[in-house]
């Protein structure tokens, strides 16, 4: 079975993976490296911890096969100003 190795990168932060795990294809690798994407950035995207959590994921030859990224991105609205009584513009 071959094996595959699940990198992981959080902004600056870079984790290899040296034991790999053995997978029936590179499709499972796929699944696999999705999945621990998701868990990694439910547990710290929200936190600010970063903003981008990528798996890379290499074959049994250390080659580079394939990337997984989950991102969180935030818009903030800006809100308008308060009103006044019964609708109407605070005085200025």
């Amino acid at each position: 079975m071959p094996q595959f190795y699940f990198d992981v990168r959080e902004g600056a932060r870079f984790t290899p993976d040296e034991e790999g795990l053995e997978l029936d294809s590179l499709d499972a690798a796929e699944r696999e490296a999705a999945v621990a994407a998701a868990e990694i950035g439910r547990d710290r995207l929200p936190k600010g911890d970063s903003r981008e959590i990528a798996i890379e994921v290499r074959d049994e030859h250390r080659q580079w096969v394939l990337t997984v990224r989950v991102s969180l991105e935030v818009d903030r609205v800006s809100r308008p100003p308060p009103r006044g009584p019964e609708g109407s513009a605070p005085p200025g």
